[in-house]
């Protein structure tokens, strides 16, 4: 099978030139090939391998909608909200603490 190449220009410093070289003679292929071989090695391994095979994790999926597909009656009405509830539970969460002197009343005045 051909496979369309695209030529790329790129710099490299000397020390990498000289590994590049070294490399590929001792490996028997030229510094194209090995460069090419480098760029699908870095890219299988920078794409985390999901656990267990692609079926196991779609069935996972497939079983956990299910459940809660079977809990969806025990929610009679939707649940209604508004903004400033959300806020209100959000800001509650970070435990905001007035600092020792913002509820000084002599902190408020100010100098005549």
């Amino acid at each position: 099978m051909a496979t369309h190449t695209v030529r790329k220009q790129i710099y490299i410093s000397q020390r990498q030139e000289q590994l590049l070289k070294r490399l590929s003679q001792s490996l028997g292929i030229s510094e194209a090939e090995f460069i090419r071989q480098a760029i699908d090695r870095q890219a299988a391994n920078a794409a985390p391998a999901l656990p267990g095979s692609h079926e196991e994790s779609w069935q996972e999926l497939v079983t956990f909608m299910h459940s809660l597909r079977e809990r969806a009656d025990q929610f009679s009405e939707p649940y209604h909200w508004n903004r400033e509830e959300l806020y209100e539970e959000r800001l509650s969460r970070f435990n905001v603490r007035e600092s020792p002197h913002s509820g000084d009343a002599s902190s408020d005045e100010t100098p005549t």
